[in-house]
């Protein structure tokens, strides 16, 4: 069996507004292991995106523990903390969070600005992620000449440019139309299963759901339900794979 990427243990989070105490987790524990694909259902307000943000290390918990990478999330500092997100994390937004006023290229590059790197390093790295995502045609593109699935893709190059073990994903699908949804599903399953990347995705769509290994269920802050599908990609469905959107040929391990 493939060693644990996550480990949260007896995980709560508490917000409190004046005298009101709001619980979005309670006593939650979940494991999740390296190079799996682990999709999080519910009801909004269950608690998804908060234990997203605390598993990437952007929210902390109020109590329990909470181990990436063999990393207590706990024991950093807030640079530390910093430090590690840049180099371990790469997080795919809804609503893509891309730069209006650069291009492509340039959102990619951003991560790797925080890092020690020289400006051929950066160049490499950029293009290997933006190749992988299959979006490097349109490197020199702004986000407004952009479709919904092309913004997306470049957000998650920009997601995958430090080479991260683990990528969080919160709705990636959320504002596609369904040919671009099933595009996104396609890529997040390759880079799963042929760069071995563990993903933790948040989603109310049963069909980006299916794409997943495992899929767990939480309701008001508690872990009701955790189940392995079993269910192939359509591709895998009819015994072929779309060579159109895989990164086969490229190597993020290497950026």
């Amino acid at each position: 069996m493939a060693p644990d990427m996550v480990e949260v243990a007896n995980l709560t989070k508490i917000y409190r507004k004046g005298a009101i105490e709001i619980k979005p987790l309670e006593h939650l524990d979940l494991t999740v292991a390296e190079s799996d694909f682990v999709a999080l259902m519910g009801p909004s307000g269950s608690g998804k995106t908060t234990l997203l943000n605390i598993i990437a290390g952007i929210d902390d918990a109020t109590e329990g523990t909470v181990v990436v990478g063999g990393v207590n999330l706990a024991e950093l500092t807030d640079t530390e903390l910093s430090r590690w997100r840049t180099r371990n994390v790469g997080y795919i937004f809804q609503l893509y969070n891309l730069v209006p006023v650069l291009t492509a290229y340039e959102n990619v590059e951003l991560p790797l600005l925080l890092l020690k790197l020289s400006r051929k390093r950066r160049k490499e790295q950029t293009e290997t992620a933006l190749k992988a995502a299959g979006i490097l045609d349109r490197q020199d593109h702004y986000p407004r000449q952009l479709s919904g699935g092309q913004e997306q893709r470049v957000a998650i190059a920009r997601a995958i440019v430090t080479d991260p073990k683990i990528i969080i994903a919160d709705e990636p699908t959320g504002d596609l139309d369904a040919v671009a949804e099933v595009e996104i599903m396609e890529l997040l399953t390759a880079l799963n299963r042929e760069f071995k990347k563990t993903m933790v995705m948040v989603t109310h769509d049963p069909k980006a759901a299916s794409y997943a290994r495992r899929i767990v269920r939480l309701e008001k802050g508690v872990l009701v339900d955790d189940e392995l599908p079993g269910r192939a990609t359509p591709d895998e469905q009819s015994g072929t794979r779309s060579e159109t959107h895989s990164p086969k040929d490229q190597s993020v391990g290497a950026v």
